[in-house]
């Protein structure tokens, strides 16, 4: 047998590998490059694998959505606040090439989307696809907080958030749901026990940990890194809405229990004054968020909602609470061009005001100004016979959202801590008997109005 010649043996796989080489730069230059739609090759400055695996799955997750005819919209709070501050350009712009990769590729560990529940229900066929793509994928549910109710709590699950992963980045979607307050809200990401917790790195995530609620977004159809997505038509808007979505459910099971404890009272007086509240309560939202008044559920109403999830009909009056850096002057001559005229208007910006609006018959509407102080927030009362003030003391607290009487109102995220302040730890059992000077655990003597400011401090209509 002839001996083979070593030299020549190198010489062949060289050129093997260079050739294997240069046909690998080809396909890459004449065949990648301009079917995912951006020539990286001519980005300016050099972007890693890293940062070019980015965009690649998120070009690929959006084909797979558009396969499907899913529509869904950009919520990444990373990219959108990159995009607000080119939002200009961007809108403008033409679909020709971009010079460089610079939202889509800047470093996270996953993009977000968000989808509306009702405009999508096949989702055996993209899974399938997105398997073939080579995505894996995770499906959360849980239960359906619509169909609760103190009738039933049920125990239908509907799916909240979908994780699809392809190679070191995730693409986090999010599913929207219409609720009755006219609203957008979605579901909190809760892992099953029999799920992988380290698919991917789930505290990171930027919507789950909370449930939120939102109002229903413009969208635009914008070109962002050549990639065609839609995103909410103010992205500003959208990321300080994001800040402060924060829902809570009403307690309809702890509801449940109270009314078998305290039945509820079903006669027609009370179904007739909860029916008055529930419309005086939408007009007073209607009217102070035309004036971009932010208010929260206080006092007799925000106890209602947490205790039995419903206007407590010995309460006589809806009230409100607003911080008083959000006092605008328009507030009373808005409320009486709706026809809720000025029942009586106690203290100054400056100190302790509040007002009375009078609605339908004898029901009223209060709004207590709460001012805020290093360690706590207050707010006042005043004694109209006396000029004697009060003051009560609450703990800090944040504003969350919740449904209430088939409206989207805050509370307090910090309820509990702000309902035993008010009502102190027996505010499980219902007092129809209620004096507001000393009946309340928070309250405080604060001294006497000067009798030469009475007339701008005690005015009654």
């Amino acid at each position: 047998m002839q001996k083979i010649n070593k030299n020549v043996v190198l010489a062949l796989l060289s050129l093997t590998s260079l050739v294997f080489l240069l046909f690998q730069l080809y396909y890459y230059k004449f065949y990648l490059s301009q079917k995912n739609g951006a020539v990286f090759s001519k980005l300016r400055g050099r972007q890693s694998g890293q940062d070019s695996t980015r965009w690649h799955v998120v070009r690929k997750f959006l084909g797979l959505i558009s396969s499907h005819n899913i529509p869904v919209y950009l919520i990444d709070p990373l990219i959108l606040g990159l995009v607000d501050k080119d939002i200009e350009h961007i809108r403008g712009s033409s679909d020709g090439p971009s010079p460089e990769c610079k939202y889509f590729c800047a470093p996270r560990d996953f993009t977000t989307f968000a989808l509306l529940d009702k405009t999508w229900k096949h989702e055996a066929g993209l899974f399938r696809t997105a398997e073939k793509m080579g995505f894996q994928w995770l499906k959360i549910i849980n239960k359906d907080p619509r169909l609760d109710g103190m009738d039933d709590l049920s125990g239908v699950e509907i799916p909240l958030h979908y994780i699809f992963k392809l190679a070191s980045h995730a693409i986090h979607l999010v599913v929207f749901y219409e609720r009755s307050g006219n609203y957008l809200w979605h579901g909190p990401l809760r892992l099953k026990q029999h799920m992988d917790r380290k698919f991917v790195p789930f505290r990171k995530l930027h919507f789950g940990r909370y449930p939120g609620a939102y109002e229903k977004p413009e969208l635009l159809l914008v070109s962002i890194d050549d990639l065609k997505v839609q995103i909410p038509k103010n992205p500003s808007s959208f990321l300080e809405e994001m800040s402060h979505s924060r829902f809570l459910e009403c307690r309809y099971r702890e509801a449940r229990a109270f009314f078998q404890l305290y039945p509820d009272d079903a006669s027609l007086d009370a179904v007739e004054f909860r029916k008055k509240a529930k419309s005086l309560l939408h007009l007073a939202a209607l009217t102070l968020n035309n004036l971009g008044v932010k208010f929260w559920l206080s006092s007799g109403t925000c106890l209602g909602w947490y205790r039995q999830c419903n206007v407590i009909p010995h309460s006589k009056d809806v009230d409100l609470g607003v911080f008083i850096r959000d006092y605008k002057a328009d507030i009373i001559p808005a409320f009486q061009k709706v026809g809720l005229p000025l029942k009586h208007k106690f203290g100054k910006v400056e100190d302790s005001l509040e007002l009375s609006f009078q609605g339908e018959d004898d029901m009223k509407l209060d709004i207590f100004f709460f001012y805020e102080e290093d360690d706590h927030i207050w707010n006042g009362g005043t004694q109209a016979k006396s000029g004697k003030k009060f003051k009560y003391l609450f703990p800090k607290f944040t504003l969350c959202w919740t449904e209430f009487v088939e409206l989207r109102v805050h509370v307090p995220c910090e309820t509990l801590q702000y309902i035993e302040a008010n009502y102190g730890p027996d505010w499980k059992v219902p007092v129809k008997t209620w004096d507001w000077k000393s009946s309340p655990s928070n309250v405080q003597y604060n001294g006497v109005w000067p009798v030469d400011e009475w007339d701008d401090v005690i005015q009654i209509y």
